[in-house]
């Protein structure tokens, strides 16, 4: 069976639309999309509320309630069926993660057993067939076929196949 690493957030959890929707709520203040461009979402926000982008980043509870990608459950249940999924997060830059993220994706994709989850630090420790990421970090070491899932940060990336939504990673998986 094939095996399929799949990145968390920003390809199945949505933490930016989060940090913006918590960021408008208690601040209101002005957003630069453009700036969110350039690589880091956190840039996006007014310079004097990073530190407080970065406080919520790293407070227990943010990673666990999520926006959920559109689709992504739907879809990689079924390719569940026909793969072995990984879900692998860098989780440990952010410590209280953890615990979060594990309760998340518990609930969102019970289909996923405890052993497909992968939290780590370094994601060139894991191989497989296919990975989906966002970063190129992760995807720049990978040994199989890479796939770029589409994020705010990554548009002006070249070089690498594509994946915009979870409907196209169905095209290509569940053909």
């Amino acid at each position: 069976m094939q095996r399929v690493i799949v990145d968390m957030d920003e390809v199945i959890a949505d933490p930016m639309n989060e940090m913006i929707d918590w960021y408008r709520r208690h601040y209101g203040g002005q957003i630069d999309y453009e700036k969110m461009l350039t690589g880091s979402w956190v840039v996006g926000f007014p310079e004097e509320h990073h530190h407080l982008v970065m406080e919520r980043l790293l407070s227990p509870g943010f990673f666990r309630h999520l926006p959920v990608i559109k689709d992504s459950v739907e879809v990689l249940e079924e390719m569940n069926r026909k793969y072995e999924i990984f879900i692998v997060s860098a989780a440990t830059e952010f410590p209280n993660s953890l615990k979060d993220k594990l309760d998340w994706l518990f609930e969102h994709f019970p289909f996923l057993g405890w052993r497909q989850l992968t939290l780590c630090g370094d994601k060139s420790i894991v191989h497989g067939d296919f990975m989906i990421d966002d970063h190129l970090k992760n995807l720049k070491h990978f040994n199989g076929q890479k796939y770029l899932f589409t994020a705010a940060h990554n548009l002006g990336v070249t070089g690498y196949e594509r994946i915009n939504n979870w409907q196209e990673a169905a095209k290509i998986f569940l053909q």
